[in-house]
């Protein structure tokens, strides 16, 4: 007789060892099944955000601008740096101690919460009483049962029709984040989070980067005045950003790729790098799934169907993260996992997709929740804008990063803040305040009366809304 579960969570990653844990948390019995090999065979929880995503990318950005900052910024400070060099290799070897660090306290919440692991691939089998049978494929293949199956199998790197990844010249973020030497010159097409936050990385280590983007406008998702103000940074740090670009035939060669396209200005043009970042999107993994032996629903993009609630079409399926419709957000896929444990319980799961953050992590951070300027406007949707400086914020000052500004737009009529959209220094942080405002419904005048410590990057905020009444007290 095979294994019996409450609950089986296909996935190891944000959305489903968060599901696995809360599942558990909640009184059940429950299973995760999650095949992610690391460079030695073991199991590497967390998916590809811990392995090739979000974790490692930020260790390496984090590293990237420790240098950046040496080579350029502290003599600022007096600080005189002889000598710099850079270890290339033991700047990945410390990424990916980090990426460990992350699988093995995964590893250790599971054994908290009693969480039956299994390292291996899953499969649909068949619904059978009220049940699902899982084939489980790793060292030993067996069967097991589950009342409710959560799918959580992420999503996969878009490649370029007929240029595939060779992680070797033509990289997807898994290769951006293992090149052993940095390159001369580095090519990267898309201007979207990985290719900007992996073009910074290592325009910062001394690349000469240039973006190539389809579209017309710079992060065209982005409140236009803030992406303007972001793409005069990162053109004033050195990335060669050209918009509006058609992209033509990539030869891949022993010395680099070539890569042949047609600009804005109906050019033809051709950019030569040894390495070539491809960041176009993602897609919906369920390479394996099987999902057609239960007669699981997916629509024509491949991704899972399911209805607000995180339901498929079968009884007792659900699905979360990156696999289904909305932002493919590790922090999305972690509130879906929460949501759909406490609906499997009776209770009321909730994610409010009006409130979820969104944060590129380049130098100036970009974050931002809500709607944006451009939205507003389309919408007819009457609103007051207030804006505030991080050159006229004291810490920003003392900080010496000045970049960017703190955008606050709200209700015409009743003030209720609409959206918040910030450029500068560790915006990823000073957006956590304008969501919790936005999920209590507050004014922009409740955080222009909220008290913020001095000097702080927060009090950018606060001014941010005063400037929606006209009434800022440093600028």
């Amino acid at each position: 007789m095979s294994k019996q579960f409450d609950v089986i969570v296909i996935g190891g990653g944000p959305g489903g060892y968060i599901a696995a844990i809360r599942a558990s948390q909640l009184g059940f019995n429950v299973a995760c099944i999650d095949e992610w090999k690391n460079s030695k065979g073991g199991s590497a929880l967390g998916g590809t955000c811990t392995n090739i995503g979000c974790i490692p990318s930020k260790a390496m950005l984090q590293s990237s601008e420790y240098f950046d900052q040496a080579s350029h910024h502290f003599v600022d400070h007096g600080i005189e740096v002889k000598g710099l060099s850079l270890d290339i290799a033991k700047m990945l070897g410390r990424k990916d101690a980090v990426v460990k660090q992350n699988n093995d306290g995964i590893v250790y919440l599971f054994k908290k919460n009693k969480v039956t692991f299994f390292h291996a691939r899953a499969s649909f089998v068949a619904a059978r009483d009220g049940a699902y049978d899982i084939k489980v494929a790793g060292s030993v293949e067996e069967t097991i049962s589950g009342k409710h199956i959560i799918v959580a199998t992420g999503s996969n790197a878009r490649a370029l029709p007929g240029t595939p990844f060779d992680e070797e010249n033509i990289l997807s973020n898994d290769g951006a984040l293992r090149i052993g030497a940095v390159p001369q010159k580095l090519g990267v097409i898309g201007s979207g989070v990985i290719g900007l936050e992996m073009g910074s990385v290592w325009r910062r280590l001394g690349a000469e980067v240039t973006i190539l983007e389809g579209l017309p406008t710079f992060l065209g998702a982005v409140d236009q005045q803030i992406a303007k103000e972001a793409h005069k940074a990162f053109t004033k740090q050195g990335l060669k950003i050209e918009l509006g670009v058609k992209v033509g035939e990539i030869k891949n060669g022993k010395k680099g790729v070539s890569v042949a396209y047609v600009n804005a200005r109906n050019e033809a043009q051709t950019l030569e790098v040894d390495k070539l970042i491809v960041s176009i999107g993602r897609t919906a993994n369920t390479i394996g799934l099987n999902p057609e032996a239960v007669g699981l629903g997916l629509d024509e993009r491949g991704a899972i169907v399911v209805d607000g609630e995180c339901k498929t079409n079968l009884p007792n399926v659900w699905a979360v993260g990156d696999v289904v419709r909305g932002p493919m957000l590790a922090h999305k896929a972690e509130d879906e996992g929460v949501a759909v444990a406490e609906r499997i319980a009776g209770q009321h799961g909730h994610v409010n997709f009006n409130t979820v953050p969104w944060v590129i992590y380049t130098s100036p951070e970009i974050a931002w929740v809500g709607q944006n300027e451009e939205q507003l406007k389309t919408a007819g949707h009457a609103y007051k804008a207030g804006t505030f400086p991080f050159m006229a914020n004291g810490r920003a000052r003392a900080l010496g990063d000045t970049t960017g500004m703190v955008k606050m737009l709200a209700d015409a009529a009743t003030d209720e803040i609409l959206g918040v959209h910030i450029v500068g220094p560790l915006a990823s942080e000073l957006i956590a305040e304008c969501v919790m405002a936005m999920e209590f419904r507050a004014s922009s005048e409740d955080i222009a009366r909220i008290c913020h410590a001095h000097p702080s990057l927060s009090e950018a905020t606060k001014e941010a809304a005063l400037a929606v009444e006209k009434r800022t007290l440093n600028f």
